[in-house]
């Protein structure tokens, strides 16, 4: 045992002990006095021992305070959402990764949950990313924000025809025409809707006024064109393909309608032509491919010259421009 554990005790009896074996008359005085230093000193030193000893415990083990840390804490901390702004989002939608914009649009509205636009630009970037539900719903919301915002209702309605929902798309488009009458655009997509719905008077009557509002919209002739086609009425639907070909020339289905027409109407030799210019346009346009394979060689029953009933249908939207617009100032003049 360590002297330094020795209790004080055994220290006394031991003294005693030593004194009644001497037997001595000074030895008591000596002893005690002796037995008393050694106490002394044991218990400094025990003292000093279990000081030291609690010294170095506290130096062996720091307070060391851990904060009680949760696992979804640290998650939290690893998976910050990164800042995302509205260009950054709008760069990727201009750069046509339309599936990265749908992700950072929907962070952005995330922390911008007024912000319709925020919601129109989502809708554009789904769609075009082919998820067509998110796209409704965040046109919806947009709209629900902002409800004059004719380009949403447009957009909202090509979404719901792209689900087959004709129905759903008409009252979004008669928000639109209720908003801006005067639009081409808004008028075409009526007829695009009227159309899919099977009310065919009513969609042509609809590409014609749009047509009369914006006598160059390319797109509204070529939606009449094929009409025209799908009705059986091939040597209408010439007109206004000839004219949305010249407009532009580079347009594949434009110059493939075209074709259709005039291989429809007689003229393989000049639908060749035509389908030969959509393929420049797109060499993967399969229907294009197939149809030249079929009229490749041979030539027209009876002439026709196509720069000319494109010119013959400008004069004519031009004429109708015209009516249309003496029509509106003559309403404007006999108000009150």
């Amino acid at each position: 045992m360590s002297p330094t554990t020795i209790p004080q005790e055994d220290f006394m009896y031991r003294a005693d002990r030593f004194s009644r074996v001497n037997n001595s008359g000074h030895t008591p005085f000596i002893v005690t006095t002796v037995a008393l230093s050694i106490v002394a000193i044991a218990s400094a030193c025990f003292s000093r021992g279990e000081k030291q000893k609690v010294d170095t415990t506290a130096s062996a083990a720091p307070a060391v305070v851990t904060p009680a840390v949760s696992p979804g804490d640290v998650d939290s901390v690893r998976t910050e959402p990164p800042v995302v702004t509205f260009a950054s989002a709008q760069t990727s939608y201009t750069q046509r990764k339309y599936g990265e914009a749908e992700q950072s649009f929907g962070v952005y509205v995330e922390g911008h949950p007024d912000n319709a636009f925020g919601y129109y630009m989502l809708g554009l970037s789904a769609w075009k990313n082919g998820d067509l539900d998110r796209a409704k719903e965040a046109l919806e919301h947009s709209v629900a924000l902002d409800s004059t915002n004719v380009k949403t209702l447009l957009n909202l309605g090509r979404v719901l025809l792209d689900q087959g929902r004709p129905d759903d798309a008409l009252v979004r488009i008669e928000s639109a025409v209720a908003l801006d009458s005067e639009s081409a655009e808004v008028h075409r997509m009526r007829g695009r809707v009227e159309s899919a719905l099977g009310h065919r008077d009513s969609a042509e009557a609809s590409y014609r006024l749009a047509l009369s509002i914006e006598p160059n919209d390319s797109w509204s002739m070529n939606n009449l064109g094929l009409l025209l086609i799908d009705e059986g009425r091939y040597d209408e639907a010439l007109m206004p393909l000839a004219r949305a070909v010249e407009l532009r020339p580079a347009a594949p289905s434009f110059a493939n309608n075209l074709g259709v027409a005039l291989e429809r109407t007689g003229h393989p030799g000049s639908a060749a032509l035509a389908y030969q210019s959509a393929l420049a346009a797109d060499s993967t346009y399969a229907k294009a491919q197939t149809s030249l394979e079929r009229v490749y060689g041979m030539e027209d029953e009876m002439p026709i010259d196509v720069s000319q009933l494109a010119a013959q249908f400008k004069e004519d939207l031009e004429r109708a421009s015209q009516v249309r617009l003496s029509a509106k100032t003559a309403v404007v003049k006999s108000e009150p």
